[in-house]
């Protein structure tokens, strides 16, 4: 009985408006992030550009994407850059740990207490000293 009512051309409509209607919401979520990821603007500049993105959502969106939507790419690219600078320097700070002779002490008492064979041991020592 549904299927009489409403066609099948109906139907992808229905998808395609969802599409673009989430398609929308994502537009206008990463302008917002972008204004606020923004250095280059004052609080007062951010603050016209959401009332004029909510008030005139169309427009508003529009007119950023064409003033500002080079720098858009640029920020995020910058963003992405950082973000990869602090797991590197994190990676590395965490990495270097303890120096060798902490770890050859830490690999002996290792071995004493039986938790590693003595071959383990000759093997992470060369590890360690190579």
């Amino acid at each position: 009985m549904l299927a009489s009512s409403y066609p099948l051309l109906d139907i992808f409509w229905t998808i395609l408006e969802f599409f673009i209607f989430f398609l929308w919401i994502f537009l206008v979520i990463t302008i917002v992030i972008d204004v606020f990821r923004s250095h280059d603007m004052s609080g007062g500049v951010k603050a016209l550009w959401l009332l004029f993105i909510l008030i005139l959502p169309f427009l508003g969106v529009l007119i950023y994407l064409i003033a500002r939507g080079s720098g858009m790419h640029e920020r995020s690219v910058k963003q992405a850059q950082d973000q990869q600078k602090a797991f590197s320097d994190y990676v590395a700070q965490t990495a270097k740990g303890a120096n060798p002779a902490e770890q050859l002490a830490t690999l002996a008492d290792l071995k004493e207490k039986g938790v590693i064979t003595d071959d383990e041991f000759q093997a992470q020592k060369a590890k360690l000293l190579a």
